[in-house]
């Protein structure tokens, strides 16, 4: 049973954050949860270690007047019934997401993929991709909208990556839980690498290897089923597609071509992937997706 009872959504008042607070909103209403609406004031160069009093921060002036800013901004979450509290913090901006996530406790982390520019706002973009790496709970990445109109959150259908690894297990069982609050279709994804080349298949006959990838894809379909009906008891209809291919670039095809609204993917804890960004291929299905991307990693 996926629970989310507190929401940590980082702003910086930019219409990209405006979206990720939309899906914030949106997700806090479904699940009944808490929001807690976040600005980080970042100093230019203060590394980690350096404390806001070591260098000249926001006067109280300055702070009355931006949470204002803030509280304005988040009026909607207010008037839609959410219960809505705002922070305003000054420092390192990763550490302080991360330090927020962690006290609230956050369940999970809703923030846009850009944001506006200069050292003194929230800076998202380098800031998300190592918030990704870095977050103990899920993180919700929401790109800029793709027409000026998409401002009601709505998930019609919902696209899951399985790879059968625990992590992609637990991103399906968050995908059934969201599927199911807003009555979305649930589409399966599982991309095979196809491992025969031109020197792998010399002397095979053109209908043996025919055979042999129907026999593969039905294999994976069948793994499919079992693991949708494991995750939903039955109880859900999800469809299930098996793509051969490079598993970034089928996912975002097969998420274009079913009208994705949201895409959800497992990942792997720290190591190796946190040191090649995410892993090669979230990174790209983050960077190049126009909808969502649920990141559910489970840590070591």
């Amino acid at each position: 049973m996926i629970a989310l009872e507190a929401i940590l959504c980082p702003v910086d008042l930019s219409e990209i954050s405006r979206g990720a607070l939309d899906h914030a909103i949106a997700l806090a209403s479904q699940y009944s949860a808490r929001l807690r609406v976040l600005e980080v004031v970042s100093h230019p160069s203060l590394p980690p270690a350096v404390t806001p009093s070591a260098v000249a921060g926001l006067t109280l002036d300055m702070r009355k007047a931006l949470i204002e800013e803030i509280e304005r901004f988040v009026e909607p979450a207010l008037a839609s019934g959410v219960p809505t509290d705002v922070r305003l913090e000054e420092g390192y901006v990763v550490a302080k997401i991360l330090e927020e996530s962690g006290s609230l406790p956050a369940d999970l982390i809703v923030m846009g993929t850009h944001g506006r520019t200069g050292f003194d706002r929230l800076v998202l973009g380098s800031v998300t991709e190592k918030v990704l790496r870095k977050a103990e709970c899920p993180v919700l990445t929401v790109p800029p909208p793709r027409h000026a109109a998409d401002t009601v959150v709505r998930f019609h259908t919902i696209l899951c990556a399985v790879d059968f690894s625990d992590p992609s297990t637990t991103g399906l069982e968050y995908a059934v839980s969201l599927a199911g609050h807003a009555a979305a279709r649930l589409v399966l994804i599982s991309v095979l690498d196809w491992p025969v080349t031109e020197m792998t298949t010399a002397g095979v006959r053109r209908s043996t290897l025919d055979a042999f990838r129907r026999e593969w894809e039905t294999h994976a379909a069948e793994e499919l089923r079992r693991a949708a009906t494991g995750a939903t008891g039955g109880t859900m209809p999800a469809e299930d597609v098996v793509a051969i291919g490079k598993p970034s670039r089928e996912i975002l095809r097969v998420a274009a071509s079913v009208g994705a609204d949201l895409i959800v993917m497992g990942v792997h804890g720290r190591g190796s992937l946190e040191r090649a960004m995410l892993g090669s291929t979230t990174h790209q299905v983050i960077r190049h997706a126009t909808c969502p991307v649920l990141t559910v990693r489970i840590r070591p």
